[in-house]
C-alpha cells in the first residue's frame, strides 16, 4: 500500500530511551504508507546552557560538550535507520544544532514533510522544566500534523 497522505515522515529523537515508542511508531507508520523517513536530532544549546557544567574552562567544556552531543545524534539517527532498513523503509537522516522545537518545525516545513512524530517526553532535568515541553511547542506551532507518541 503507497498513502497519498503521508510521503515524507519526519520522526524527531533526542536519543532518549523515552523516545522509542516514538521511533517504533514513525517506521511502522512509514512501512505502511511506502513513505520515506526523515530521522532528525537537534544538538540543543540552550538546554546544554541550563544544565550545570563540571568546572572547567566553558570554551572547552562546550567543544566537547558538542562534540558529545553531535556523536549521541549520530547514533540515535543510526538506531532508526537499522530500524526503517529492517522493514524496508527508505530513510534519512540529519543533525542540526539550535533550538529543538524550532528546528523541528523549519525542517519538517521545508522538506515539506506530510507529519512530525515524536515522544511526548524525552530527556528531562532542569532543562525541561526552563525551556518547556518540546513536543508541546511543536504541536502548538507546526503548520502540518504532529503525531505524540506517550511514553
Amino acid at each position: 500500500m503507497v498513502s497519498e497522505i503521508y510521503k515524507k515522515i519526519v520522526v524527531a529523537t533526542d536519543g532518549s530511551k523515552e523516545a522509542e515508542k516514538a521511533i517504533e511508531s514513525a517506521v511502522e507508520l512509514a512501512r505502511l504508507a511506502g513513505a520515506k523517513l526523515y530521522a532528525l536530532y537537534v544538538v540543543d544549546r540552550a538546554a546544554f546552557l541550563a544544565t550545570p557544567l563540571v568546572t572547567m574552562p566553558i570554551d572547552v567544556a562546550w567543544g566537547e560538550l558538542e562534540e558529545h552531543f553531535r556523536h549521541e545524534g549520530t547514533e540515535a539517527t543510526k538506531k532508526i535507520a537499522d530500524a526503517a532498513a529492517a522493514v524496508g523503509v527508505e530513510f534519512e537522516a540529519k543533525v542540526v544544532e539550535g533550538h529543538a522545537a524550532e528546528e523541528i518545525i523549519k525542517f519538517s516545513e521545508e522538506l515539506p514533510a506530510d507529519i512530525i512524530v515524536m515522544g511526548s517526553l524525552g530527556k528531562s532535568g532542569l532543562s525541561r522544566f526552563l525551556l518547556g515541553s518540546v513536543a508541546d511547542k511543536v504541536t502548538r506551532n507546526a503548520k502540518l500534523p504532529v503525531l505524540v507518541i506517550r511514553s
